[in-house]
């Protein structure tokens, strides 16, 4: 299994998970000439694609659906609940409707509920020969009774969105500073960090610390607070790597 974030930031994100014989974007944040223009630094096309998996329905994770659909056979695949919203944007017809727990090709997808302020928000797990990829972006919280679910995994891109000094201290007016830091909204350094030390075990080879803020956060600040959790329980072996707004991550297999 491979993987690799295209994007990650307010301005728009994306990410592929690629098997021998399944592949898949997660989110489409980002134009479909961006896409493309990103998929074929990897001899990619979208066609190439099974499916779009959408996490939630904010600009920056949909904004290039509309036009890929109308240049590509790919059909897009989400939680039931977050159907009728999608359908508002995007043909009905494009869209399938999927449980908890799924399958495309050769990967097992299971959902977990996230907390944001859309109408309806998830994370998923996706396993294929029994290794599996964490991806949760965009949430005030991660709730302890996915823990078991999610726990011990090869791969995590979670969002690190934010230091919480810089965000206090920052330009945002008080009420979008009150949105970040609720539990509808998103993931400071250090929670990150911490739920990271609960979650990696001895499987987990990397960590995509993905969704941070321009303004309130920067690569070193979020790399620090995860680098120390991890040094707490003998797991600097682990590779951390920033999910760049502009830059393609590192292509990563297990």
């Amino acid at each position: 299994m491979k993987f690799q974030s295209l994007a990650s930031g307010s301005k728009g994100n994306c990410s592929i998970v690629i098997s021998d014989n399944t592949k898949i974007i997660i989110d489409l944040g980002i134009s479909h000439l961006q896409l493309k223009r990103k998929l074929e630094k990897n001899k990619l096309k979208v066609d190439d694609f099974a499916a779009i998996l959408i996490t939630h329905c904010h600009n920056d994770h949909i904004k290039g659906l509309s036009s890929t659909l109308k240049h590509n056979k790919i059909n897009v695949y989400a939680p039931v609940d977050m159907i009728k919203e999608l359908s508002e944007l995007i043909p009905k017809e494009r869209i399938v409707a999927i449980p908890v727990e799924y399958n495309i090709g050769d990967f097992d997808i299971n959902y977990i509920k996230t907390s944001h302020d859309a109408d309806y928000s998830v994370g998923y797990i996706l396993t294929c020969n029994n290794k599996s990829i964490v991806y949760v972006t965009d949430t005030g919280y991660i709730n302890r009774k996915y823990f078991k679910r999610i726990k011990g995994k090869e791969i995590y891109l979670i969002e690190s969105n934010h230091d919480e000094e810089m965000l206090m201290n920052g330009p945002y007016p008080y009420y979008l500073k009150q949105r970040v830091i609720s539990d509808k909204g998103h993931l400071s350094n250090e929670t990150t960090a911490k739920y990271l030390k609960e979650l990696v075990g001895d499987k987990t080879k990397y960590v995509f610390l993905a969704h941070l803020s321009e303004k309130n956060n920067t690569p070193t600040l979020a790399m620090a607070a995860t680098e120390q959790k991890l040094k707490e329980i003998n797991k600097d072996d682990i590779e951390i790597i920033i999910a760049n707004q502009e830059e393609e991550s590192p292509f990563v297999e297990v």
